[in-house]
């Protein structure tokens, strides 16, 4: 097989942009969206038979890169909403974040390379292998003995904001830190060839995440010529703050520490602690809610039901007003009419006040609340109707399909061109490992109380054929390996907000004296993560300066480990 020659392993003074950057044709069984990019190489695993321990360059042909992302196009509502705001709010963010440049001539931060991933690593006879993308920011990078913050992906693309913007980049100029990004496997542009049929899928797993962590950590630290004295410190937020805790459980010896962000690391099929979060929030005059906004909350959803059991021309109104794409006839597309509500609902307290965010609690309560002092039962279904057409308008779409078929037929496209923003993987994710099933059925939550549970449950049936058991088995192994709330992981900071409902699967409250623990209040899904804002609120002020406390406490042991053994 043809390797080009290389440079020597890249350092601190060589600079990344340097002259061995040579245009190249991309690897031909990637998928078209990777010739775009400012490619730095890819490292083949060294321990696989018949690859090169050295990296490859690939080419370099600019910043920019094609996404699978948000279109025009109709998405399943229901069940992508809250990873279609998320989707959204890191496009916003990342757009205020542009690309830094090292002088005339230099190539631009962040740059883009490619790993060489086995497909399976758990089994050394199977030589198939896929292309993980991460970025580099070299920027602050003063010694190669100093840290490495490793920035994880999750259950989306990522892009180039993830060592620019936000923690840890932000930390990164304190220690001269190097930051890297590393894209989970089968999403954004790091999906093996081969599509997403059941066959491949069995490929994805949090378990095949974190091998490809602990060998893109020994690849990256032979081609950036890292000393091997140096700490490396795994970041992530939601479900891949989980995986960077999980790397320093289950790789101590390759991960120094982690900061796990709204990290939910207790898997649960029946979620309905959610919506219990959802509804105090709503109450929390701190976040700009009250007790009538849960009410109006409550009287909204009571009046569509009303509305979608009138039928007839009353129901047909309720499908134009709501933006829906098509009837509301069935009784399959009514529920999943008042499941998407309920996340819309559900999306303004998980991200409330987050730069770009559509609609926060205040937003929200606002509209519900808005009109004259005779309030009618309409009233609050009317600022839930407005609320509904803002959103709509932020993600672009004119129409919004709760069709189940609809949603059902798209879940089971395998084309990964075409099948939105994860939507399938992580759906499977979900079946076969972590369950999350947001539920409303008990009196503590204010929206219609529907059957959510078979409902999704069905869903894994339909489009994976995977039986009900069988996720409840998979969501008891995962607590059962990783040790759900109690993983037992030392040099971990746990930091959650507590008006993000993904907070009752986290750890709030330290364990022992080598696991920490933070709780900001009124704060949301991974905010402390974002990028400072002169808004921020003193709690998150003094969050974020928590984090770079114990990061100091951390690196100075590094520091004096590196002294007594002399490195």
């Amino acid at each position: 097989m043809h390797v080009d020659t290389l440079p020597e392993s890249h350092s601190p003074s060589s600079s990344l942009s340097g002259p061995s950057l040579s245009p190249t044709a991309p690897p031909p069984h990637r998928h078209p969206q990777t010739n775009a990019g400012d490619c730095l190489g890819f490292v083949k695993d060294p321990s696989r038979k018949g690859t090169s321990k050295r990296a490859r360059v690939l080419g370099r042909q600019g910043v920019g890169s094609l996404e699978p992302g948000l279109s025009n196009r109709r998405v399943p509502f229901a069940v992508s909403l809250l990873r279609r705001l998320g989707e959204h709010l890191g496009q916003i963010q990342d757009s205020s974040s542009p690309s830094l440049s090292l002088g005339p001539g230099a190539v631009a931060i962040p740059k883009q390379g490619w790993l060489e991933q086995p497909l399976d690593p758990f089994n050394a006879s199977d030589t198939r292998s896929f292309l993980q993308r991460y970025w580099v920011n070299d920027q602050h990078w003063t010694s190669q003995r100093g840290p490495v913050f490793l920035h994880l992906g999750g259950e989306s693309s990522l892009r180039s904001g993830s060592v620019l913007r936000g923690h840890p980049t932000a930390l990164a100029p304190a220690w001269g830190a190097l930051v890297i990004g590393l894209e989970h496997r089968f999403y954004g542009l790091s999906v093996p060839a081969g599509g997403l049929d059941v066959a491949q899928l069995r490929f994805l797993s949090s378990r095949h995440a974190l091998a490809d962590v602990a060998s893109a950590r020994l690849a990256l630290a032979r081609l950036f010529n890292v000393s091997t004295s140096s700490p490396w410190i795994c970041f992530g937020g939601s479900y891949a703050g989980s995986l960077a805790a999980w790397a320093r459980l289950k790789f101590p010896h390759l991960i120094f520490a982690s900061v796990a962000s709204s990290a939910p690391v207790r898997a649960t099929l029946d979620f309905s602690e959610y919506n219990e979060v959802v509804s105090r929030s709503l109450t929390r005059t701190a976040l700009g809610g009250s007790p009538e906004c849960r009410a109006a909350a409550s009287a909204a959803f009571a009046e569509v039901e009303r509305r979608l059991h009138a039928g007839g021309a009353t129901r047909s109104a309720l499908r134009s007003e709501l933006g829906a794409c098509s009837p509301l006839d069935r009784a399959e597309d009514q529920a999943e009419l008042l499941g998407a509500l309920q996340a819309l609902v559900g999306g303004a307290v998980q991200y409330d006040a987050q730069a770009g965010v559509p609609l926060s609690v205040r937003g929200l309560c606002g509209l519900l609340l808005e009109g004259p002092s005779n309030r009618s039962r309409s009233t609050p279904y009317h600022g839930l109707r407005r609320a509904v057409q803002v959103v709509m308008h932020s993600l672009g779409q004119r129409c919004l399909s709760f069709s189940r078929a609809e949603t059902v037929a798209q879940l089971k496209v395998t084309d990964s061109q075409v099948s939105g923003v994860g939507d399938r993987q992580w759906l499977y994710q979900t079946c076969t490992e972590f369950g999350f099933y947001i539920t409303c059925e008990g009196p503590r939550c204010p929206f219609s109380q529907i059957p959510a549970l078979p409902s999704q449950l069905e869903l894994c049936e339909q489009v994976f054929g995977l039986s009900a058991s069988s996720v409840v088995q998979a969501v008891a192994q995962t607590n059962s390996y990783y040790g759900g709330q109690t993983p037992g992981a030392t040099k971990v900071l746990f930091i959650n907000g507590d008006t993000d409902p993904w907070h009752v699967l986290s750890i709030t409250q330290a364990s022992g004296p080598l696991e920490s623990a933070l709780l900001i209040p009124s704060a949301s899904h991974c905010m402390d993560m974002a990028p400072e804002r002169p808004s921020d609120s003193p709690s998150l002020r003094l969050g974020r300066q928590s984090i770079f406390q114990q990061l100091q406490t951390w690196l100075r042991l590094a520091e004096e480990s590196q002294v007594r053994s002399g490195a």
